[in-house]
């Protein structure tokens, strides 16, 4: 009896995370800190200084316009990425993809920090720009889903949501670095700003994609993950995993796309569009739009996993219906005081956005993603669903809310609508689930 109890594999506490776990939690944090502070610090770009830099013979809206077409251009290539790169996580391992999307990204905003604007290349230093961005997206389109995918994996079951939460409070963390990067340039002359400071922010994160590419190599493959090939090998050769997902799990594919409606459009309306509307139209100077923003964001980072524990508590589908509901309500307000251009009403109303809603949307977001679908297609599974709306909606939302302001003749009724719709999307989908994605998924080896 002895020594059968001795030879039994220790059992690790219910709620803790073992050393391979942790550390492929730092890994997935700083990884998705990086693609956010890319994406960030581009959406900071396309609404300060991307227009004049490479539109500008322009005028100031079309100019406006055709920098947040770059923008969005990044979001059209995410699902393509996310697919191929979910392909890899799926069938060669988690670790290998992860590398692969921090390498592209990494490259992609180092290059856009070396490109030459304009006034050296004319419309080729668009072209460029626009190639760069869709590296970029390509890139990004499994980087997020992949971090999820793993904290998931390795995290225990019960805290789940808690995990996957701290992970995306790296993308408001992302914003905030981009934002205050810009902050501390937004002082100098305009003339030295487009004279070339504005490439330090970029080519800073050369630092943190190293960094994370380090972390990454040294990263564990997932206990789930194994035990899905493993018992792919006891049973039969696993099918193309895209296929097999479409296949068995269409409706939920269709579930997790809309669930993140809201939270794509609302997140891009306080971290990209806010920033050129606030400057441009509301009259507020830049150090001003970008110290709002990046208290804001601040709070998204700590709020978010919050929302996790609650995800926990409640349930994750339920959470993101309270944050949804919250934010059909919230979606005018926000407008309205954008459009005071007032430092203190602008900052709570950026708060409570980020420290309400998206802590609610985002924070048990990972959760409800990751439990809609078994370890074998699980990367393919959210990759699929959360890019293809970051496609739709949460690219083309800056152009969408531009264009809408612009049609209603500088009023905001129009684009607080749309977000509100989008809020709507991802409530009627939380209650479509009817808790399916509460209980969590996991994997045990044969």
């Amino acid at each position: 009896m002895t020594s059968a109890r001795s030879a039994a594999p220790p059992t690790a506490p219910p709620d803790r995370l073992t050393p391979g776990a942790r550390k492929a939690l730092v890994a997935s944090m700083v990884g998705t800190l990086i693609e956010w502070y890319d994406y960030a610090l581009y959406g900071a770009a396309a609404g300060l200084i991307i227009g004049p830099l490479f539109f500008p013979n322009s005028l100031s809206a079309a100019g406006d316009l055709a920098a947040f077409a770059t923008f969005a251009v990044g979001f059209l290539f995410r699902p393509l990425g996310g697919l191929i790169i979910a392909h890899i996580g799926d069938r060669v391992g988690r670790k290998p993809a992860m590398i692969l999307t921090i390498a592209l990204m990494g490259l992609a905003t180092v290059g856009i920090g070396l490109l030459p604007t304009a006034a050296t290349l004319g419309i080729w230093a668009a072209v460029l720009l626009v190639l760069l961005r869709i590296l970029q997206g390509f890139g990004a389109g499994a980087e997020l889903v992949g971090a999820l995918t793993v904290v998931a994996e390795f995290a225990p079951p019960r805290r789940r949501g808690f995990y996957t939460a701290i992970v995306l409070s790296a993308p408001p963390a992302g914003t905030l670095l981009a934002t205050l990067a810009f902050l501390s340039v937004s002082s100098v002359p305009t003339e030295t700003l487009l004279g070339g400071l504005w490439r330090v922010p970029f080519l800073v994160s050369a630092v943190l994609f190293f960094l994370a590419l380090w972390i990454r190599r040294h990263m564990d493959e997932t206990p789930e993950f194994a035990a899905a090939q493993r018992r792919q090998e006891h049973q039969r050769k696993q099918a193309v995993p895209a296929a097999e997902l479409l296949r068995g799990s269409w409706r939920q594919v269709l579930l997790a796309f809309l669930s993140v409606t809201g939270h794509n459009a609302n997140n891009y309306i306080l971290a990209a569009f806010s920033l050129s509307y606030l400057t441009k139209q509301a009259g507020m100077a830049k150090p001003e739009a970008l110290l709002a923003v990046s208290i804001a964001s601040l709070c998204g980072v700590l709020a978010s996993p919050v929302g996790g524990l609650i995800g926990d508590r409640i349930g994750a589908g339920r959470a993101m219906g309270i944050g949804a509901a919250i934010g059909v309500l919230y979606a005018y307000p926000l407008f309205l005081a954008m459009q005071t251009g007032d430092l203190l009403i602008v900052t709570l109303a950026l708060c409570f956005g980020y420290g309400v809603v998206l802590a609610l949307t985002s924070g048990a977001q990972g959760a409800f993603l990751t439990n809609l679908f078994p370890a074998r297609y699980r990367f393919s599974g959210v990759a699929v669903a959360r890019e293809l709306n970051g496609a739709i909606v949460a690219g083309n939302t800056p152009l969408i809310a531009a264009a809408l302001i612009s049609a209603a003749h500088g009023g905001v009724h129009l684009a607080a609508g749309f977000l509100a719709l989008c809020f709507a999307v991802t409530l009627l989908a939380v209650l479509l689930a009817r808790g399916s994605a509460d209980n969590p998924r996991t994997e045990v080896a044969p």
